[in-house]
C-alpha cells in the first residue's frame, strides 16, 4: 500500500504541473475560433452531483457491441441520468460500419454533440475545420479534475500536431492486451491425439496434420478477418519476422528499426518465408477458407459448433469465443500457446507497449450547447466507481466492492476492489461492458482481487488466466528482433489527406496478395518480385515517407 501510496503522490504532482500546462493556454487562443462557450450558469458546485441545476440532454455517437442489448435501456444509462441529471440520446456504428457512419454525420452537418469510444479523425475535423472544439480552456480542476490526476505524465502526449487539445484519452493499462495476439490450442484433441501443444513451426504442422487425419470434416486454424486479434496470420507471421499489426489507420504492416528507419515487413524475406509456410499449411487443407472472409461473430458461432471443430483458434481472450458458463467445457478446453519457433529460431510475441493510452475517446462537437456539463458527465468514468460501474454496473456492494478484507490482488498486494458480476460475452443490458472512456491503470487492473487458486476455467479465473498467460507464454518472446511496434502517429490534416488514398490502395495491395499467395491463386516462386516491385506504383515510398516525418516530430528528432 505503501507503493500506492507514493504514486497517488507523484501523480498529485504532476498534475499539478499539467494544471499549469492546461492553463496557461490563453482563452483568446480558442475564441479566435469560435469554440469557447460559456454555459457554467446551468452548472452546479464543481465535484458535486447532480451536475446540472435542471436536466439536460445531449447526443452522443458511441460503438454497438453484441453484448449490449441497448443503450436507451440499459440499467447503467439510468444510473448515470440520475446521477449527473443528464441525458443521453444515443446514436451508434458497428465495428463495421460506425467509421463510415460518424464521417457521414461529420460531413453533413448531421453530428452529435459528444463522439465517445470511437476515434473520429482529430486533425481533420478538430485542427482543421473546428467541429470538434479545443478542450484547452475546458480541462481544468473545475470540470476534470480526475482526468487530470489519471493522465499525469500522458496529458502531455495527447495534444494535436496544433498543440491543443480534442479530446479526452482513455487509460487502458491493460496487461493481457498488450499481449492479445494469442494463438488457443483444444487440449481435448490434443490429449485424443497423444500429442503436446507444438513449439516449433514444423510441430504445428505436424499437428495440423495428425487432427486431419482423425477428424477430416474438422477445421485445424481458424480465424477471421475483423475482430479482437482474431487474425491467425498475425500469430504464425511471428515465427519468421516481426508481426507488428495495424497500428495506424491502415493495415500498413509498418514498424520501426532499431534506428528509428519506418519500414513495412510486407515487403521483407521474412514476410515472404511466412506465406510460404502457410501456403503449405492451406495445401495440407489445414487452413479454413472462411479465415479470409468471416468475422469475429462469425467465428464464434463457428466454434460453438457441436464436437469442438476447431483446433487452433486465434483471439486476444478466449472469452470473446466461448461462454465460460454456458459452454464451460468447451471453454476448459482451450489453452493459449508461446509463439512458436520457426526453421531460424525466430519466435516473437507482438508487444503493443502504446497500447494503454485510448487517444479520441471523447469528443466534443461545436454543436454542444454545455461542453463544461459534458466534461463533468465524462471525468466521473475516471474514478475507481466510474470504471467499475460502467463495465460490471453500479450496484456497489452486487456488482462490486472496493478494499475487500482479506483479499490479494493479480500483484500479490492487498486488492483494491472485488469484481462480483464476471464479465460475459453474453448479451446484457446491465451495464455498458467495454463501451465507456477507459480508466484502468495498472496498478487498477492487477489490483483487482483474485484469488490464489481461483478457477482459472471460470469466468471469476478469466483475469488470472489471461494475466498468467501472458506473463508465462507471451512475454519472454516480446520483440526479440531487429523491430519494434510503432506509435500511433499524429498526423496533419495535410500528411492524412496525401496518404488517404495511398493507404488504403496498399492495405488491399498486401490484403488481396497475402490471401492470393497463401492459396496458391499466385506463386511466390515467380510472382514475388512483380508483388514487390507493385507498392512502388501504389505510393508506397510516399506512406513511408509521411509516416517517418510524423515518427520524427512526434519522438523529437
Amino acid at each position: 500500500m505503501k507503493k500506492m501510496k507514493l504514486k497517488r503522490a507523484v501523480a498529485l504532482l504532476l498534475t499539478t504541473v499539467m494544471i499549469m500546462g492546461v492553463t496557461g493556454c490563453s482563452k483568446s487562443e480558442s475564441a479566435d475560433s469560435g469554440k469557447v462557450k460559456d454555459s457554467t450558469s446551468i452548472l452546479t458546485e464543481p465535484g458535486t452531483y447532480p451536475i446540472v441545476k435542471e436536466p439536460i440532454e445531449m447526443t452522443i455517437f458511441c460503438l454497438s457491441m453484441p453484448n449490449v442489448e441497448n443503450f436507451v435501456s440499459n440499467d447503467f444509462t439510468k444510473f448515470m441520468e440520475e446521477k449527473t441529471g443528464i441525458k443521453m440520446k444515443f446514436e451508434t456504428g458497428s465495428r463495421d460500419d460506425w467509421e463510415t457512419k460518424l464521417n457521414l454525420s461529420l460531413s453533413t452537418n448531421d453530428y452529435p454533440d459528444i463522439i465517445m469510444y470511437v476515434n473520429a479523425n482529430r486533425a481533420k475535423y478538430g485542427v482543421k475545420e473546428g467541429i470538434l472544439i479545443q478542450l484547452d480552456d475546458y480541462i481544468n480542476e473545475k470540470n476534470t479534475p480526475n482526468y487530470l490526476a489519471a493522465m499525469g505524465q500522458y496529458l502531455g502526449a495527447t495534444r494535436e500536431t496544433d498543440g491543443h487539445f480534442y479530446s479526452l484519452a482513455g487509460l487502458n493499462e491493460c496487461y493481457h492486451c498488450q499481449y492479445a495476439k494469442k494463438m488457443w490450442v483444444n487440449t481435448y484433441w490434443l490429449e485424443k491425439m497423444g500429442v503436446d501443444v507444438p513449439t516449433t513451426t514444423d510441430e504445428f504442422y505436424d499437428v495440423c496434420k495428425k487432427f486431419l487425419e482423425i477428424n477430416p470434416n474438422g477445421i485445424a486454424i481458424g480465424g477471421a478477418n475483423s475482430g479482437w486479434h482474431v487474425r491467425f496470420e498475425e500469430f504464425l507471421v511471428n515465427s519468421f519476422t516481426f508481426e507488428p499489426g495495424k497500428t495506424q489507420s491502415y493495415r500498413d504492416e509498418t514498424a520501426v528499426t532499431k534506428d528509428g528507419k519506418v519500414i513495412t515487413i510486407a515487403n521483407t524475406d521474412g514476410y515472404k518465408k511466412a506465406l510460404e509456410y502457410m501456403n503449405s499449411l492451406y495445401e495440407l487443407g489445414a487452413i479454413y477458407d472462411g479465415n479470409f472472409t468471416q468475422n469475429g461473430e462469425q467465428l464464434r458461432t463457428l466454434a460453438n459448433q457441436e464436437g469442438e471443430p476447431i483446433l487452433f483458434i486465434p483471439t486476444g481472450t478466449i472469452s470473446d469465443m466461448f461462454d465460460a458458463t454456458g459452454n464451460n467445457e468447451t471453454y476448459r478446453h482451450y489453452q493459449a500457446m508461446s509463439p512458436l519457433a520457426g526453421p531460424d529460431g525466430t519466435r516473437n510475441a507482438t508487444y503493443m507497449k502504446y497500447s494503454g493510452v485510448e487517444e479520441g475517446s471523447f469528443m466534443i462537437t461545436d454543436k454542444c450547447k454545455y461542453p463544461e456539463a459534458a466534461l463533468r458527465w465524462a471525468d466521473f468514468f475516471f474514478t475507481y466507481q466510474g470504471s467499475l460501474s460502467a463495465q460490471f454496473g453500479a450496484d456497489e456492494g452486487k456488482d462490486w466492492v472496493m478494499n475487500p478484507d482479506g483479499k490479494v490482488g493479480l500483484n500479490g498486494e492487498p486488492a483494491l476492489y472485488e469484481i462480483l458480476n464476471a464479465y460475459s460475452a453474453e448479451t446484457q443490458n446491465h451495464d455498458w461492458q467495454d463501451v465507456n472512456i477507459a480508466y484502468r491503470p495498472a496498478d487498477f487492473r492487477l489490483g483487482q482481487a483474485t484469488d490464489a487458486n481461483v478457477d482459472v476455467g471460470t469466468a471469476e479465473g478469466l483475469e488470472k488466466l489471461l494475466f498468467d498467460a501472458s506473463k508465462e507464454k507471451m512475454e519472454p518472446f516480446a520483440q526479440n528482433g531487429d523491430l519494434d511496434i510503432l506509435p500511433t502517429l499524429k498526423l496533419t490534416d495535410e500528411e492524412s489527406t496525401k496518404i488517404q488514398t495511398i493507404g488504403v490502395e496498399v492495405q488491399n495491395y498486401i490484403e488481396e496478395n497475402k490471401v492470393a499467395f497463401i492459396t496458391g491463386s499466385k506463386s511466390l516462386d515467380k510472382d514475388w518480385d512483380s508483388y514487390v516491385k507493385g507498392f512502388d506504383n501504389i505510393g508506397l515510398p510516399t506512406l513511408l515517407e509521411v509516416y517517418q516525418t510524423a515518427f520524427d516530430r512526434q519522438m523529437g528528432k
